[in-house]
């Protein structure tokens, strides 16, 4: 339910706020007063598109802003699907800046005007006598029999099958696609792994190869060096160890006289231990050096044929080269595993669709059901809408799977006894379309909690006992649900819970459009203007009061 609208700076409006009540809503004014700009500020609120040339001022920005009740579980569901916070009070704001950008939010979080237009929706629903493209929409024309059906939880479960076997059809295809490319490459993925087979890279044996290669393309220099450092250790008949030999015992002549040589003759004999293990390790690595050109030879063909290996796969490591031939073998062994995935993910879609059909049909059968009814009961209504010979007739036929459902129907109308009913674009006037849009949401309100509803001039084309009934309609519908109703005739507007006057005012340099409730008395005197004129006689006030008060007393 709408409980404050907040309009500012668009078109002839300056700043205004109405606070529509629960129930029957009626909006009255003289022609050209601001009904329609009004109209125009919610229609921003539901999404339609926005242009700076409508600012009042356009300096300033425009702010149009709504404040809603909401207790509907299928609104808690949009909130989620769309991640935002879900609040009893839900306030909708657009923002038109001078330069014409505009920004949309719902409950301060902003939003694109998809969400807008998803989230509004379920709010608020426009409707004029020139709207007649909803009622002849397919999604219109499903939502009338499963609102009036009360399908939810069979339309609910039929939409999960049919986002369940999307995915799984297209996770089959993709897996085709996938399959068809991987095919087309396998011979030389499986010949580069073939290769890398035959080398059988090991980690870490480049490095090590390197190294021994190194060593023996320097065995020469190396043993030389290693001799030369153990003559200089040992070997020589002036040895370093020798002459440390001579230091020692020189040591060990005073260590007794003082701690301090004592520690001096230990760090010596402990160093010179250290030097001729030592000495022995380099005379061990020097015999141990010897050229080996078989052993050279191999080690730069294994390293050779390793860097061409890198090369041609662009790395420049053998980790890397690892890494390519893993790669390679999961490409290959997904060859060999495509077909088991291939018929797996076949079954999966199969399955799917089963069940698609299966709680398809369900719902179709569910339609059909109640298609006959629901036209009947519209059809009934007619008469008392000033269409005596009005025939609505609801054509069905199964079409293949989509979005909701099975099922593609056609709403087919008659104004005329002997005419045959057609579809609405090609019999139904404006007035007739309106009355008809009319008794369809006077059905459907019945069955579920309608947004608010507006109607932009439904009375249009209809007078006496039709007007009446029009009202009368608009009266019960608004026991349970809020509707806000322009209108130009007496009899819908005696009809109101609440009263809204529209009107210019001309009092500053710039006429601008307002709103204010009316009173009883003020009420009555509108009514009475409505029926005789801008100075109607007392006869007709009274009239105009009795009509007042017979509405409040039903």
């Amino acid at each position: 339910m709408l409980t404050h609208l907040f309009i500012r700076n668009y078109t002839l409006i300056e700043s205004l706020e109405l606070a529509p009540a629960a129930g029957l809503n009626i909006i009255t004014g003289e022609t050209g007063a601001g009904k329609s700009i009004l109209l125009g500020a919610i229609g921003l609120l539901l999404g339609n598109r926005a242009d700076s040339k409508t600012l009042y001022d356009p300096a300033q920005k425009c702010v149009i802003e709504g404040t809603f009740t909401v207790a509907d579980d299928f609104l808690r569901v949009v909130f989620e699907e769309e991640q935002l916070d879900y609040e009893t009070n839900c306030i909708i704001r657009r923002e038109i800046s001078p330069g014409g950008k505009s920004r949309a939010f719902v409950n301060d979080t902003p939003v694109t005007l998809e969400v807008l237009r998803r989230v509004s929706a379920e709010l608020m629903d426009i409707h004029s006598q020139h709207d007649t493209l909803l009622l002849g929409s397919q999604p219109y024309q499903l939502q009338m029999l499963d609102v009036y059906g009360q399908h939810a939880a069979r339309l609910h479960r039929y939409k999960t099958d049919y986002t369940a076997y999307k995915a799984a059809r297209e996770a089959h295809q993709r897996l085709q696609d996938e399959a068809a490319a991987i095919r087309k490459e396998y011979d030389y993925h499986r010949f580069l792994l073939e290769e890398l087979d035959k080398v059988q890279p090991v980690a870490g044996e480049q490095e090590q190869m390197e190294q021994e290669l190194s060593a023996l393309e320097n065995a020469e220099e190396i043993r030389q060096r290693l001799g030369t450092a153990h003559e200089l250790l040992q070997g020589s008949e002036q040895n370093l160890i020798q002459g440390l030999q001579t230091v020692l015992a020189s040591l060990a002549g005073v260590s007794r006289y003082a701690p301090a040589y004592a520690d001096l003759h230990a760090r010596l004999q402990s160093s010179l231990i250290e030097l001729k293990d030592l000495s022995g390790e380099v005379e061990r690595e020097a015999l141990g050096v010897e050229p080996d050109n078989e052993r050279m030879f191999r080690l730069q063909e294994r390293l050779n044929l390793l860097y061409g290996l890198e090369q041609k796969h662009g790395v420049k490591s053998l980790e890397e080269l690892l890494a390519v031939q893993e790669d390679l073998e999961s490409k290959v062994s997904r060859v060999l595993n495509l077909d088991e995935d291939l018929e797996r993910t076949r079954r999966e879609a199969k399955a799917a669709h089963a069940r698609l059909l299966a709680s398809g049909r369900e719902l179709s059968e569910a339609r059909l059901a109640i298609r006959n009814e629901l036209a009947d009961r519209v059809t009934g209504l007619l008469a008392g809408l000033g269409i005596p010979n009005g025939q609505l007739l609801i054509d069905h036929h199964l079409t293949d799977p989509g979005p909701e459902g099975m099922d593609a129907v056609n709403l087919l109308f008659s104004a005329n006894k002997g005419i045959r009913p057609r579809q609405l674009k090609d019999v139904a006037s404006g007035g007739e379309f309106s009355r008809l849009m009319l008794a369809v949401k006077y059905v459907l309100a019945h069955k579920r909690a309608l947004p608010t509803i507006v109607f932009d001039e439904i009375d249009t084309g209809v007078s006496g006992e039709t007007s009446i009934q029009v009202g009368n309609m608009m009266r019960d519908m608004a026991h349970s649900h809020q509707l806000i109703a322009i209108t130009h005739l007496h009899q819908i507007a005696a009809k109101g819970h609440t009263h809204f006057f529209v009107y210019k005012d001309h009092t500053a340099t710039r006429s601008v459009s307002k709103i204010r409730t009316l009173s009883f008395d003020e009420r009555v005197q509108e009514i009475a203007q409505m029926i005789g004129g801008a100075n109607p006689p007392k006869g007709i006030v009274e009239n105009a009061r009795e009509m007042l008060m017979q509405a409040i007393t039903v």
